[in-house]
């Protein structure tokens, strides 16, 4: 990996001087990967975990900045997060599967079919307060770029919640072209689900029983730019950032658009870092980035 390096690349578009200042910078903290995903910030060490897909490896990127690889095969593992346990659960390409890994690294797999069918290659995850498990399931993984080339054997690209304590497998959406980010409001009472084909954010109304109703389209991240529809979290004052075409673009709660942070490299996926979380950490492609806002992430788990 290439040495840390400030990179002055700070073009941000749009109405977005609230959350970021005019003399902000992306710097450039590890670089030399394949293709970058999955960020996890884990604040009690200061540290954060990512996935390199196509290498095939998770990295941990230490308080000094450095690299250290925290598992290897990764089963191309993409998207993670972490719940209120401080388990971490995982997207893996390869293995059509999502795991969960304890911190003293005991590793299980949680969901690997739906009706006795392989998952397509789950790709990105969140956790409810309630404890169950949201996650999208497109083709990506089964294609040779980004995973490992084979057949589907689902005719769909879903939307799936996990009840962790039975291993029951729910799905709630399956009209997708491809499925990609997700994160729930605040309350919790609306789900954003992104699609990479078809470059927009769906918003659903999250019923009691964690199904979901009243699908619409809330937004749009196309372009003329490269970049699609990726990586998608809050802030803690109910912005909505989403990977897109040219960066990651920031919608206000009602969905107008504010602008685009543009990155450096194409920009997969993202989460907010630092003692106050007000640091973002980009997985941009070879490299990870990191821009300090003026706003801090929000954090479901501290709710």
């Amino acid at each position: 990996t290439m040495q840390a390096a400030t990179v002055r690349t700070h073009l941000f578009r749009g109405k977005l001087d609230d959350l970021i200042s005019p003399n902000a910078a992306f710097e450039r903290v590890a670089s030399g990967f394949h293709f970058v995903e999955g960020p996890v910030w884990y604040a009690d060490a200061g540290a954060l975990l990512f996935s390199d897909i196509i290498g095939n490896t998770m990295y941990r990127l230490g308080k000094a900045g450095e690299v250290d690889v925290f598992r290897k095969p990764s089963q191309m593992a993409n998207g993670s997060t972490l719940d209120r346990e401080g388990r971490l659960l995982t997207c893996e390409h390869a293995t059509s599967r999502v795991s969960r890994t304890t911190a003293d690294g005991h590793y299980e797999v949680i969901a690997s079919h739906f009706q006795g069918s392989e998952l397509n290659s789950p790709n990105d995850i969140v956790i409810r307060r309630d404890g169950s498990v949201y996650f999208t399931d497109p083709n990506s993984g089964r294609t040779r770029k980004y995973g490992v080339e084979r057949s589907q054997e689902l005719d769909f690209q879903g939307v799936y919640r996990l009840q962790p304590d039975t291993g029951e497998l729910a799905l709630l959406v399956d009209d997708f072209a491809k499925p990609n980010g997700l994160c729930f409001s605040h309350d919790e009472a609306v789900l954003f689900v992104n699609d990479t084909d078809r470059q927009h954010i769906r918003a659903f109304d999250v019923k009691a029983d964690g199904s979901v109703a009243n699908s619409r389209v809330w937004a749009t991240t196309g372009g003329d730019l490269p970049g699609v529809a990726d990586g998608m979290k809050l802030d803690s004052k109910g912005n909505l950032y989403c990977c897109g075409s040219g960066g990651i673009h920031v919608f206000d709660p009602d969905g107008a658009r504010l602008g685009v942070i543009a990155t450096p490299e194409v920009a997969a996926n993202f989460t907010w870092g630092g003692r106050d979380l007000t640091d973002l950490y980009v997985t941009a492609t070879h490299s990870i980035y990191r821009l300090g806002l003026n706003v801090a992430g929000h954090n479901p788990l501290a709710s």
